[in-house]
């Protein structure tokens, strides 16, 4: 089982990222889910969502406090969230940064690998709004290869409708962009 953590904050799209990638994993005959965990947040504040991926019937239903991998999709959290709490030895960081992943893992303080891309630019350029979630999914594709690029097409169609295109695009571009540090 794949255990996967996503840290943003309110609004950025944590929680639609955890939901596609556990559609896309589904798609490709996986089981999958997905759920956020979060109270009364407002915009803004940081949230946590979660998706396990495996190849078997997922009974688990707890919070991920152990995760395979965590994905961070607003840069600000790697200074006031420990985003890699409980990241197994093995895991990887994903993450939003202008910085080279060489200096993400210098300011978390651990050894895993680090992927990192900037997400908000390729946001902004691409979407007109910096809400980084199918640019992050792209980043994540790329560095960890949990499902494959093309099992996101049907559900950013289904989500985004006629922008759907654009957040494909911000996929595509961070999937191309991300930089990777074993």
């Amino acid at each position: 089982m794949i255990e996967i953590r996503f840290h943003g904050r309110g609004g950025q799209g944590a929680v639609t990222s955890a939901e596609l990638l556990a559609l896309a994993a589904i798609g490709e005959g996986k089981y999958a889910q997905a759920f956020p965990s979060f109270g009364p947040e407002r915009r803004g504040a940081p949230v946590v969502a979660f998706c396990r991926i495996d190849d078997e019937r997922i009974r688990i239903r707890a919070n991920i406090y152990e995760p395979d991998i965590v994905v961070v999709l607003d840069a600000s959290l790697l200074t006031i969230v420990n985003v890699a709490a409980g990241l197994k030895p093995n895991g990887l960081v994903v993450t939003t940064s202008k910085d080279s992943p060489e200096k993400v893992r210098e300011i978390l303080g651990i050894k895993n690998r680090i992927a990192a891309v900037d997400a908000v630019k390729i946001a902004r350029e691409i979407l007109g709004v910096p809400i980084t979630n199918t640019t992050m999914l792209g980043s994540l594709v790329r560095a960890s290869g949990v499902v494959q690029r093309e099992s996101f097409v049907h559900p950013i169609k289904e989500r985004f409708g006629r922008i759907a295109d654009k957040n494909i695009s911000a996929f595509e571009r961070a999937y191309h962009d991300t930089a990777l540090l074993q």
